[in-house]
């Protein structure tokens, strides 16, 4: 279509003409109201700067449990799921300061653990009474959880029975 006759039909709607691409050979345009098209725009770079990703934490303890590990793994999943960068602490209290081996075992668990969510952007590093590492999520379409999150029973369920010895 022709740059008049275009002109002519957004006149006529009482719209405007915004080009919409102008490196496209032809260039691209579209009949819209302007103040309406701004206003689209700047919502949308709005909502990408506030979609930046954020830093969550995840705190470890060397003499952890497997249930309480799997659920803080989860939690790490989650937020890796979403885009969120995830620092994963380990802290150590005492005497533990003295197998700082097992610490690293337990990092080197989680980096694997968690190999098909995140890469890791901070190698584990030992300061002072801690061990931290940050993991960043991979591209979505790489993303595979490992560990799913529990479905919750509901009240209509019968309860699993709970042997008494």
């Amino acid at each position: 279509m022709k740059l008049s006759d275009a002109l002519k039909r957004a006149q006529t709607m009482d719209l405007d003409l915004v080009e919409i691409a102008p490196t496209a050979n032809p260039p691209v345009c579209k009949i819209v109201d302007f103040g309406k098209f701004r206003y689209d725009i700047s919502k949308q770079e709005k909502d990408r700067r506030s979609a930046g990703t954020k830093l969550k934490e995840i705190k470890f303890r060397v003499n952890i449990d497997d249930h309480d590990y799997l659920t803080k793994i989860r939690h790490a999943e989650e937020f890796l799921e979403k885009g969120n960068k995830v620092r994963v602490q380990l802290q150590f209290r005492g005497r533990e300061m003295a197998h700082q081996e097992f610490g690293m075992e337990l990092m080197n668990k989680v980096r694997d653990d968690l190999a098909t969510m995140a890469q890791v952007e901070m190698e584990p590093k030992i300061a002072g009474r801690n061990i931290t590492m940050t993991l960043s999520p991979l591209p979505a379409n790489k993303r595979k959880r490992r560990f799913a999150p529990v479905e919750e029973m509901s009240a209509d369920e019968p309860q699993p029975a709970k042997n008494k010895a």
